[in-house]
């Protein structure tokens, strides 16, 4: 692998992480009454993604929706088979109660995106359409509907949120 295809992919790396970070630093801006930072937060967030797009598409890494939903079934099966269960193992021997929990719903929630986007696969040619929710806790991700409640935290299916 060359420098540039390293140097790609930490920056893909980066920008990514910046933008999930600074979209959370809003939402608590946002709690705090704080309008105006959690606006310049969600700016900075909406940049960071553009350069993280920008990154994966210079290390040609979007290919056709089929080749596109292989690999997403692939990462999905590592990290609940294998990056997930060793770091639940490594908050569980640690004493790390939030760690730990954070790993567990994370690892629920890829088996069940793994087995979603394993199932698009198979029906990519559908016309069929419909919308997706996901757990504001735990990112649990329903089709069609919200379930009453969340099968994998246990919050309340009213509050999941609704993606078209």
């Amino acid at each position: 692998m060359s420098d540039t295809e390293k140097f790609l992919q930490e920056a893909f790396a980066g920008e990514s992480q910046a933008n999930r970070k600074y979209a959370s630093f809003a939402e608590m801006a946002d709690k705090e009454g704080l309008h105006q930072a959690a606006r310049l937060f969600r700016a900075a967030a909406e940049a960071e993604a553009v350069h993280a797009a920008n990154h994966l598409r210079a290390m040609k890494a979007i290919k056709s929706t089929r080749d596109n939903l292989k690999e997403a079934v692939s990462g999905e099966d590592h990290e609940w088979e294998k990056m997930y269960p060793e770091m639940i193992s490594a908050a569980e021997r640690e004493g790390q109660k939030g760690a730990k929990m954070s790993f567990h719903f994370a690892n629920e929630v890829e088996k069940i995106h793994s087995v979603l986007f394993g199932g698009m696969s198979a029906a990519t040619d559908s016309q069929e359409s419909y919308p997706y929710y996901v757990c504001p806790y735990c990112g649990n991700t329903v089709a069609r509907q919200a379930p009453h409640a969340c099968q994998v935290c246990g919050a309340d299916g009213a509050l999941f949120k609704k993606v078209e």
